[in-house]
């Protein structure tokens, strides 16, 4: 069972998250803030790894995972409100594999996620 950080500022969307990644096969860990996020990466690195990008220092924190040991393996994704260039550019520089906009729902989330899931079963 793969790893999987989803870190947002909130609830709702971090229980949402949780429960439809849960069900695709992921072990689910939620952090409200970037902080908490690195604390958990620090203890050990997710495969994947959803940022909001609306946290405050959310590039910084991408970028620090990176600067981990083997955290250029992690899969990251930087989840927008809307496809605004500027901020997928940022997310891009700092390191983020991929974009995810929200909100979001179990299609969204199944067709993102259920294959590499199933990959690393």
């Amino acid at each position: 069972m793969q790893r999987l950080i989803l870190v947002d500022g909130s609830v709702i969307i971090r229980k949402v998250g949780k429960r439809i990644l849960s069900d695709l096969g992921y072990l689910v860990t939620e952090a409200e803030d970037t902080g908490s996020a690195m604390t958990l990466c620090e203890g050990g690195l997710p495969a994947v790894l959803i940022v909001d990008a609306c946290l405050d220092g959310s590039a910084e924190f991408i970028r620090e995972v990176r600067a981990l040991p083997d955290g250029k393996a992690v899969k990251i994704y930087y989840c927008l409100i809307e496809a605004k260039l500027k901020a997928m550019m940022q997310g891009k520089r700092a390191g983020a594999d991929d974009f995810l906009l929200k909100p979001f729902d179990r299609q969204i989330l199944t067709k993102m996620f259920a294959d590499q899931a199933r990959t690393a079963a």
